[in-house]
């Protein structure tokens, strides 16, 4: 069998092997990091070791809470005491859940940008929690975060970045609040993180983590996450990754989502006209590929996309839209062998069509 080829590093990253060999190193340390004895305070000084390396290595000066993942981060987040809510229309679902049933939800152009406008005329109506998600997971669009953020900090409401597709790859934006996410970026899954800038601004509703989070802590997935980060791989490997997606996309010979918007390098979504995504994620699967249609979370459901449908993409074209998302390890000899075989079902596509 011939090796597959893994190119839906935005739904999860391997393990690096420093991170690997950190959550080992760890499990030494089995003991509670809440219990007085002298193993409890030899696994709780662990743990704040990798916190401050978790803060250091993304450039942040204050408080880190350690989660299960980013949707337990956002969840945490939106218990503050302000009284409105603001998302972006293409954020992930859980910011959806986090932020409620009666949040407001900005709009957004063509290019996935979130209608600066529109967030103003929000903002009008009194102080909120604003969620806006750095890099977008299903087309990779950055939004400028500085300049909203400018706008929501001058309207005295606080700003809710995901940033589970740019910690570790892209600087850090400047925010209340950041919900970050190991397994993205070549951690362990089950851990994250919520960066905040004020814990007084949250509501203090558990036993952990300073009383805002209920649960043992998972010492060896904060060490793997401190790990991963410090390592690097993702933030040294972005250029090569952006020269990898131009590849990509000239010899596919298609315009990707958004193809004018600033995009992460590690992203990007593109529509195949003939072709259902269903159809195209079987065949290259069968062909030892592994991409995506989009959000991990629904694309196992083939769910129409709520990004897309927001930038305006026609149903059409967003039922024949894919995702492809490199890492670190990935090879150039690996991105020419995908679009060799993508020519291939396309052609034989074009050819039952005609």
């Amino acid at each position: 069998m011939k090796k597959r080829i893994y190119l839906d590093h935005a739904a999860t990253t391997p393990m690096l092997p420093e991170a690997r060999a950190a959550v080992a190193e760890a499990m030494d340390r089995w003991a509670n990091p809440s219990s007085p004895h002298a193993e409890g305070r030899a696994a709780r000084a662990a743990l704040e070791e990798a916190r401050s390396s978790i803060a250091e290595a993304l450039g942040w000066r204050h408080d880190v809470i350690l989660t299960s993942g980013a949707s337990e981060a956002l969840a945490i987040a939106g218990r503050t005491g302000v009284p409105g809510r603001l998302l972006g229309a293409t954020e992930h679902d859980a910011v959806f859940a986090a932020m409620g049933e009666g949040a407001r939800v900005l709009p957004v152009g063509g290019d996935g940008m979130i209608d600066a406008g529109a967030l103003n005329a929000a903002l009008a109506d009194g102080p909120a929690l604003v969620a806006i998600q750095h890099v977008n997971n299903e087309t990779g669009v950055v939004q400028p975060v500085a300049a909203l953020g400018e706008q929501v900090r001058a309207a005295g409401s606080l700003l809710l970045v995901d940033a589970s597709q740019s910690a570790g790859k892209l600087d850090l934006p400047e925010a209340d609040f950041i919900a970050v996410s190991a397994h993205k970026l070549g951690g362990p899954p089950g851990i994250g993180a919520l960066l905040v800038k004020s814990l007084g601004s949250l509501k203090a509703e558990g036993g952990q983590e300073r009383g805002y989070r209920r649960g043992t802590q998972n010492l060896p997935a904060a060490a793997g996450f401190a790990a991963a980060l410090k390592a690097g791989a993702f933030r040294a490997a972005m250029p090569r990754l952006a020269d990898l997606r131009g590849q990509l996309e000239s010899e596919l010979g298609l315009s990707a989502v958004a193809a004018g918007a600033e995009r992460s390098p590690a992203i990007g979504a593109y529509a195949v006209p003939g072709l259902t995504s269903a159809s195209l994620l079987v065949q290259l699967d069968l062909a030892g590929f592994a991409v995506s249609a989009g959000s991990a979370c629904s694309s196992g459901s083939m769910k129409p996309s709520h990004v897309l449908a927001a930038m305006g993409v026609p149903q059409e074209v967003a039922a024949s839209t894919i995702r492809i998302s490199f890492g670190p390890q990935t090879a150039a000899e690996e991105v020419r062998a995908f679009a060799a075989e993508f020519r291939r079902i396309a052609d034989r596509a074009a050819a039952r069509a005609a």
